[in-house]
């Protein structure tokens, strides 16, 4: 049982007179994660959040990765993400299983297939070195099935690149505003739009920037309102959570 669609099929299965109750009870008993030794694949994660397992491949080596991510797709999934993955352990992993890979964000999509496009969330960073943080916001909001613009370097050094692209972040459901330096872009942009910002302090930055803390502090005492932060230069993560915002407004 690999997401709530099939669940339903199983209980529907059940309601017909089709699969026994005890048929039905054994299958979902026996599906929740395969152990492979090294890992344990959560099967049933799409099940209880909406989303398949995401891999962390920093700390994994190529094997461990190819093995989890060949593991879910034989149970039918797809377009599953690869966080945090360097090219030469992608080189490695694209030989036992179907990959595409995106050297910028270090962000593999193992077993690619079609996805929906819904909604619209905006990423927007304050400059060019912000990208790599960025694209593994955006591409994670695209593989979870949202629309994604990107507006990359515009940040406050030159706020008028910011304000000519103003009716893009209002027509948005949630921005991820990516930033170093001082990470002054989520607050300007929260201040601008009528939708959650979800911050993304990024280690770009000299050295009094502590490697991201500086932009991650001034983030979190914003006074900008419905301005939420996640951790330095986890693109993921703020991509994950723009995604859930972003099909939740979908529902009403």
């Amino acid at each position: 049982m690999d997401n709530k669609h099939d669940i339903l099929e199983l209980l529907r299965a059940v309601s017909a007179g089709h699969t026994t109750p005890e048929d039905a009870l054994l299958e979902l008993k026996t599906q929740p994660f395969e152990d492979l030794g090294y890992a344990k694949v959560d099967f049933h994660r799409s099940v209880r959040q909406g989303a398949a397992e995401v891999i962390y491949g920093a700390g994994k080596t190529p094997e461990q990765i190819a093995g989890i991510a060949s593991a879910m797709g034989e149970r039918g999934c797809k377009n599953i993400l690869i966080t945090r993955m360097g090219e030469e352990a992608a080189r490695i992993v694209e030989q036992s299983v179907p990959l595409d890979y995106r050297p910028i964000p270090k962000l593999g999509i193992a077993f690619p297939g079609e996805r929906a496009s819904l909604g619209h969330i905006v990423v927007a960073t304050g400059g060019t070195s912000d990208m790599p943080v960025a694209e593994e916001a955006a591409l994670t909001a695209e593989v979870m099935g949202n629309q994604v613009t990107r507006l990359y370097d515009v940040g406050v050094a030159g706020l008028h690149r910011l304000l000519s692209n103003l009716d893009t972040m209002m027509s948005a459901r949630c921005v991820i505003a990516v930033a170093g330096m001082e990470g002054a872009l989520a607050s300007v942009v929260g201040g601008l739009v009528d939708c959650p910002v979800v911050a993304v302090p990024t280690s770009v930055g000299y050295g009094a920037s502590f490697g991201g803390l500086s932009a991650l502090l001034a983030m979190l005492n914003s006074c900008a309102s419905g301005c939420s932060v996640v951790n330095i230069d986890n693109g993921f993560g703020a991509g994950y959570l723009a995604s859930m915002i972003n099909q939740m407004e979908g529902l009403q």
